[in-house]
Order: structure tokens, then sequence, then C-alpha cells
């Protein structure tokens, strides 16, 4: 394997039926799996979730506290947490739920050695509730779980778009896509990869980003195992 511990930051549609809402049951499965073939390869495998299929503050939280918005958008993210929890677990993986807000009863609070601990055992630790913090999306908080936990590459997973492209590849055909870019290159272009204080911190941290299609056959385990798939975000 090329890289022996990474994070995978998930979108929360992919947890979503059809119409892009709520959490299919079906659907949810269908990401498990693919992270059960990621899983046999041996790697360490951590997961930050988002919650764009339950709550997205931008348009739903319209006239609300900003800061209350993002504490409902934290909670719906600990929902998704759950949820795929419950599709690992009943393809017989073993995981660990962590939540940067306390919910006692039915996941265990963020502690940093803990979760490197789980993650030691073969244990596949999903990190529910951002960062604990309004004004941060999951995007930083995938990029400060995987400094925190030490990883080798953060994995930002996408639906039918195989990287970062220099436009939408589904409304402009003449998209370019990139193969490799730095982190100066994302942020100066503009590229919505992920948002300007995570690929700030993944900078700082020197920590690599591949944006990839979770879908498509073979490219999960294909990058843990060194295959260049995707684009490639590094210093």
């Amino acid at each position: 394997m090329k890289y022996k511990r990474v994070l995978l930051k998930l979108s929360g549609e992919f947890l979503a039926g059809p119409d892009g809402k709520g959490i299919s049951p079906d659907a949810t499965r269908a990401l498990a799996e693919e992270i059960q073939k990621a899983k046999r390869t041996g790697v360490q495998l951590a997961v930050v979730v988002g919650a764009g299929n339950l709550w997205r503050g931008a348009r739903q939280g319209v006239g609300m506290d900003r800061a209350t918005a993002d504490y409902i958008g934290m909670l719906a993210t600990s929902m998704n947490a759950l949820a795929l929890q419950d599709a690992l677990e009943s393809l017989g993986l073993e995981t660990r739920v962590q939540t940067a807000l306390t919910m006692a009863e039915v996941a265990e609070p963020y502690i940093r050695r803990r979760a490197l601990r789980h993650l030691e055992k073969g244990r596949v630790v999903i990190f529910g509730a951002g960062t604990g913090n309004p004004f941060f999306s999951t995007d930083t908080a995938a990029a400060l779980r995987g400094l925190e936990m030490g990883v080798d590459v953060v994995l930002m997973a996408k639906n039918q778009v195989d990287g970062v492209y220099s436009d939408d590849p589904r409304k402009n055909p003449n998209a370019v896509k990139y193969d490799e870019l730095t982190y100066m290159e994302v942020l100066s272009k503009g590229l919505q990869v992920m948002d300007a204080t995570a690929v700030s911190l993944c900078m700082e941290g020197k920590l690599p980003i591949v944006v990839f299609d979770i879908f498509k056959p073979g490219a999960l385990v294909g990058i843990i195992q060194g295959e260049r798939i995707g684009t490639l975000i590094h210093s």
C-alpha cells in the first residue's frame, strides 16, 4: 500500500436517495460497500461526513443566527455518522463514532488518543459534528482531523466527477481536468475543491489531498495502493 492511514471526506448527499435528501438505506449501504473494499487492503481508515442531505445552513438557515444554523448542521452530520456506522457494521466492520459535541448516549466524545487507538486496532472511526465550532465547514473538519490523526492523505470523495476541473464538467464540455495541482494553484484559481481554510490547513501541514469519484469501480482501493487516480493536490 502507498497509504497506510487515510481520512475519507464524504458529502452528506452520498447517503441520500435520488432526490438528494434524507437518508437512503440503499445509498448508505452502497457507500459502506466501497469502504469495506478499502478496508480489505488493511488500510487504517477515518471518515468525516457532511450534512448536505439533511441541512444546508446557507439555504435553510436564512434569517437565523449563523452560529445556531451551524450547530444544527453539526447535529445533522452526527445523524449521518450513525447511519453510516450502522451500514458498516451490517457488513461486519468494527466502527466507532466520535463527535465534537458531547452526546454520550449515542457516540463517544472526540478524544484524539482514543481515536488513534481505534485506528491502530483496525476500526473505522467516523467523526461527527464537524470541529464542534460554528463558522467552520466539514471540509475544515476533515483537514483538522487528518492532521491530528497523522494520516498520509485526505481523500475527497466526489460523485460522477473524477477529479478537479477548470470548470464544472457537467455544464462545460470544454472543462479541463487537472491531474496534479499545488495548494497555491487551488487557492489562486478559486477551484471548488474544498474551502480555503481547509486547503490552507493541509498546505501548512503538508497533507496531500486526492479528489476522486468514489463510485468509479476500484478507485478508492486503487488510490490506497498507489495508482494515479483523480487529482492530486500537494506542495
